[in-house]
């Protein structure tokens, strides 16, 4: 059973960091990509950033471009979101999902999701 447990939001100000973690378990991902996205407070959930756990290679809204990292340590089975430069419209609660989803940014293409955290951003 695939679980995946997301970790790291909060509060923080305009043009501030914040580091998300996505621990994920119960199978092999090699195969998969790791995606994060978000949904805010009256909005449909947008694709944010995703990761192919097998060569790592990276893709983007470009809503994040220049300002979100997505990576992953394959040995902990864990994937992260550096969020530098943050703006209020960032505010979301933010989801790690998964799935045999190539480079895919509609949330139909991932089969497993965490629960979320939330992040928001406010002086």
């Amino acid at each position: 059973q695939v679980q995946l447990a997301e970790s790291g939001g909060g509060l923080v100000q305009p043009g501030g960091s914040l580091r998300l973690s996505c621990a994920a378990s119960g199978r092999t991902f090699s195969r998969y990509t790791m995606s994060w996205f978000r949904q805010g407070p009256g909005k449909e959930r947008e694709f944010v950033a995703g990761i192919l756990w097998s060569g790592g290679s990276t893709f983007y809204a470009d809503s994040v471009k220049g300002r979100f990292t997505i990576s992953r340590i394959s040995t902990k089975n864990t994937v992260y979101l550096q969020m530098n430069s943050l703006k209020p419209e960032d505010t979301a609660v933010y989801y790690c999902a998964t799935g045999l989803a190539g480079t895919a940014s509609s949330t139909r293409a991932y089969d497993y999701w965490g629960q979320g955290t939330q992040v928001t951003v406010s002086s």
